[in-house]
């Protein structure tokens, strides 16, 4: 009789306690983003072009001549970084090119933050329009030889390109290091804005955007021409008015999408103004 006493008793208790153990919320049931459940919300995407190069400085072309920072572009990218920090910016993955004055622009931002952990993506398609044969060149002795408005052409139209690399040239990419393993016919030998923008875009929208609007938080440290490049797209701007649109060494640009990826505002972060 004890003894059936007791199994009763347990019984009793299971079948008490059962209720609030089915109840216990499943992943489903929680509040909050699962990886399965992209935050909600605007999205926000910093822009930033490297601080000054040392070709910057010298006025020369540039392009993918793998230069490092002067003296005046680490500076450029400590207040970068000081000012992101203040304003409270946060990223989880981060993007830059493969040559080192983006790269090592980069490194200084996310040290000034304390986010030198964080990951980072290099792809070569982030990288300078390639300048061609002017790489290397003094901008104001090339325009003394070939003339102003030529150089202007090769400079600020949107498809012209300037003159290209031989491919047994030194400073063709398809002869370095960095860029093994990528087809030679991958590679330019020289590249109009037309051509950066038709290299850069679709990394952007295959690699970079959906990891935006999977709610990633994205910083792209990169170049004056593949930035323009992105502006382009972003605002939908035409042919005629990019090569008009100039972006700073070191200034970070900070845009602000709706969910449906639609530019709310855009500023340099030197200006709490809209940036016009």
């Amino acid at each position: 009789m004890v003894l059936i006493c007791l199994v009763a008793v347990a019984v009793f208790i299971i079948l008490s306690i059962a209720p609030s153990i089915s109840q216990s919320p499943s992943e489903d049931d929680i509040d909050g983003p699962t990886d399965d459940q992209p935050t909600t919300g605007n999205i926000t995407l910093v822009l930033l072009r490297h601080g000054e190069s040392e070709w910057n400085k010298l006025n020369l072309f540039t392009g993918w001549t793998d230069v490092d920072l002067s003296d005046t572009g680490r500076s450029q990218a400590e207040a970068a970084g000081k000012l992101l920090k203040e304003e409270g910016f946060d990223f989880d993955i981060c993007y830059t090119s493969y040559l080192k004055r983006a790269i090592h622009t980069l490194d200084i931002v996310l040290d000034q933050m304390e986010l030198e952990w964080l990951p980072v993506t290099k792809s070569w398609k982030l990288n300078e329009r390639h300048y061609g044969a002017l790489q290397g060149l003094n901008k104001s002795e090339t325009a003394e030889k070939y003339g102003d408005e030529q150089v202007k052409v090769w400079r600020r139209s949107y498809d012209v390109p300037p003159p290209a690399l031989d491919p047994d040239d030194e400073r063709n990419p398809a002869n370095q290091e960095q860029y093994r393993g990528i087809p030679a016919k991958d590679l330019p030998l020289t590249e109009s804005l037309k051509d950066t923008v038709a290299r850069v875009i679709p990394y952007f929208e295959e690699v970079i955007k959906p990891k935006m609007l999977a709610g990633d938080k994205i910083i792209i440290v990169a170049h004056g021409n593949s930035l323009r490049a992105l502006v382009k797209y972003l605002e939908n701007v035409s042919d005629e008015d990019i090569v008009g649109v100039e972006i700073p060494n070191g200034v970070p640009l900070v845009y602000e999408f709706d969910s449906d990826f639609k530019v709310i505002s855009k500023r340099f972060l030197t200006d709490q103004n809209d940036a016009s």
